[in-house]
């Protein structure tokens, strides 16, 4: 074996924290299968939507070890199963009944996902290797639709040992349905493996395309592309019976309707030697749909971007292998850059694995290539559609990682998403044809989007770019100043119905909205002034000037900033689009939700989305400063033991967090 660069750790789990563990595997856009902290597989979520605890029936991956002159044993790939092991019929877990190894750890540093396994009665030791490509400043490198699992057997032995790794899993293409699912067997040069189909299925079915099971390796290969079709888990049986004996794997006939397909490698691993067997699992699935069709039975297709550059999941598997070394060597680059850096770990930690999210269900890239996302998803379905404007403010790793799907963002909300009037839908429907039939605008997401277009133009000096989509741009700021809206009377300040990320409207003079408009006139100014739209790029600056003064006089009580609460009294006096009704005040008079003298966690989101931009300070640095030590001093708490909360809870018992909103200062 050629030496290899050893991949970077930046966290150790063991234990029970094992249980807690899934490593999402796949390509930004493609969907991801996940490995487990015991190195199983779980949450197949390949077909175009979130199937959290969807695993195919038995899928896992097993090992067939046999010293010279010795006996052999057999051991699932994984570390012991965890409790809870009750159930009604037995054990709940799934492929409950399989030997595993009896130490098992997980080492990580995303995308890199490794899992150390040893047991004194196997003669290997073996480390399961586990990558998609993650390469910043190639979204195409970093959407490939498969799953790397490299085995490197150990052998600390001083006889050689026989072994071979065995993955299984069952066709699962159309949910089971008597789509004439089918696995075949394919070769060529450098790859083989097992091709799943549903042939019955129809070609615009949402749940239509192909997985493979494959490998690059040039051991000995064998297969089963059915299992027999025995009663009484029997079949099992005979798959653990025919691979215990030697290794290999004798084909059967089946005639179960998602038929299990398993793909064995054979070797031997010599005295205090090393062998590596690679396995990719691929998939293809190009029916995306809508985000909340309106015609369940006839959904509109939009279609996935990865599925545009391969035929099927072969040739997505066939097309990445002979790159494998230079996707792995690149992706380590960017990897030992972060972890081999001086921030702290928690930095680190946090900056790197939550890059897991471009992966995961909540975004995806329809047939033309652009981006988009949830605000986040549920176990079966995306939460909350739209790539909603205001959640997305709150995302740096698109700009800075991939700045051509975040500037494809930018383009759906000025060129798709904005009206004449600069109204523009904080949500974005699919097809891009009704992008505007939401129909409402948030304060926060607007002024964060226009922030957000200064910032991709100052990245990547993309001068089209900016002055396609500023007649847009600027509209969007120009429609604040209309009668009943945001800051209708133009002093810098809004005061009008203020839809926000908070999923309420503020109403009167607040430091959230009024750090976003603030930092959309100052990114306004510097866009138009280089636009030679001097008078425009003056009016602004004139605007920030003012409300900067207004905020830092009015709102600030010495601590941090206030809401003044104005109450509109009238519906009538907003204008149209503002008003979420169904999440907004419903008491006009005296408005519910509005934080008034509240201490916010986030009241400098928009302070900081100038800094990021270079935009410097919005508001007085003195104020600023004081307001982030009170923000500490007042919703910091070491422990949440006897906090109560009658919402969505993401910190409980123990654990430390910053509450959303304290009242120092009473009601």
């Amino acid at each position: 074996m050629s030496p290899r660069d050893p991949w970077p750790v930046l966290t150790r789990y063991q234990g029970d924290h094992l249980a807690c563990v899934a490593l999402p595997l796949g390509g930004i856009g493609t969907g991801t299968i996940s490995l487990g902290g015991r190195g199983d597989l779980r949450d197949f979520e390949v077909v175009n939507k979130p199937a959290k605890g969807f695993v195919p029936r038995q899928t896992f991956f097993a090992l067939f070890a046999q010293p010279e002159g010795g006996a052999a044993v057999t051991r699932a790939l994984e570390g012991m199963l965890q409790p809870p092991y009750e159930g009604p019929f037995g054990a709940r877990a799934a492929n409950h009944g399989l030997p595993r190894f009896r130490h098992c750890a997980f080492a990580a540093a995303y995308p890199f996902g490794q899992v150390e396994l040893s047991d004194p009665e196997v003669p290997l030791t073996v480390t399961l290797e586990a990558f998609n490509p993650l390469i910043p400043g190639d979204s195409e490198r970093s959407g490939l639709p498969l799953a790397v699992l490299r085995y490197r057997l150990h052998n600390p032995t001083d006889r050689s040992v026989t072994a071979a790794v065995c993955g299984t899993t069952s066709n699962f293409i159309g949910g089971s349905v008597g789509a004439g699912n089918r696995n075949h067997y394919r070769q060529q040069e450098g790859l083989a493996g097992l091709v799943m189909t549903a042939d019955l299925l129809a070609p615009d079915h949402p749940e239509y395309g192909s997985f493979v099971l494959c490998t690059p390796d040039e051991g000995e290969i064998t297969c089963r592309t059915a299992w027999a079709a025995l009663s009484w888990g029997d079949s099992l049986l005979d798959f653990w019976d025919d691979f215990s004996a030697d290794g290999r794997l004798e084909e059967r006939a089946g005639t179960a309707r998602d038929p299990q397909g398993s793909l064995a490698v054979r070797t031997v691993v010599p005295p205090h030697g090393e062998r590596a067997i690679t396995f990719v699992l691929s998939w293809h699935f190009p029916n995306r749909t809508t985000w909340t069709p309106a015609d369940p039975a006839a959904p509109a297709v939009v279609g996935n971007w990865y599925t545009t550059r391969y035929e099927d999941a072969w040739h997505a598997a066939a097309a990445a292998l002979p790159e494998l070394p230079t996707l792995e060597r690149d992706t380590l680059a960017f990897v030992n850059s972060l972890v081999g850096c001086d921030l702290p770990a928690a930095v680190k930690e946090a900056a790197l694995y939550n890059l897991s999210t471009l992966r995961s269900t909540t975004c995806f890239r329809t047939a033309d290539g652009r981006f988009y996302g949830w605000e986040g998803c549920g176990d079966t379905q995306g939460c909350c559609h739209g790539s909603c404007t205001h959640v997305w403010n709150y995302e740096q790793a698109t700009p800075f990682l991939f700045g051509d799907l975040a500037r494809s963002m930018r383009e759906v909300e000025f060129a798709q998403a904005t009206g004449a009037d600069g109204h523009m839908s904080f949500r974005v429907n699919l097809p891009l044809a009704q992008a505007r039939g939401h129909g409402l605008a948030a304060a926060d997401g607007q002024m964060g989007c226009l922030l957000k277009l200064y910032r991709e133009w100052q990245l990547s000096g993309d001068e089209e770019l900016l002055r396609s989509l500023w007649p847009q741009a600027r509209a969007a700021l120009e429609f604040c100043w209309q009668p009943g809206g945001w800051d209708a009377d133009r002093d810098g300040v809004m005061e009008g119905c203020q839809h926000n990320t908070m999923d309420v409207e503020y109403y009167g003079p607040n430091p959230q909205m009024g750090g976003w408009y603030l930092g959309a006139l100052r990114a306004a100014e510097e866009m138009a002034r280089y636009l030679g739209q001097a008078d425009f790029a003056d009016d602004c600056h004139d605007l920030y000037l003012r409300g900067r003064a207004w905020l830092d006089e009015h709102l600030f009580n010495g601590e941090y900033y206030e809401h003044e609460i104005r109450p509109p009294a009238d519906a009538a006096a907003i204008a149209p689009g503002l008003r979420h009704e169904s999440m907004g005040a419903r008491d006009l008079s005296d408005p519910e939700l509005q934080l008034g003298a509240g201490c916010l966690v986030d009241q400098l989101v928009g302070q900081f989305m100038a800094h990021v931009c270079g935009l410097g300070y919005l508001l007085d640095p003195e104020h600023v400063a004081e307001t982030h030590r009170s923000i500490y001093r007042h919703n910091f708490r070491p422990s949440l033991h006897g906090h109560f909360n009658h919402l969505r809870t993401f910190a409980l018992a123990d654990e430390a967090a910053l509450l959303m909103a304290t009242y120092p200062r009473g009601r």
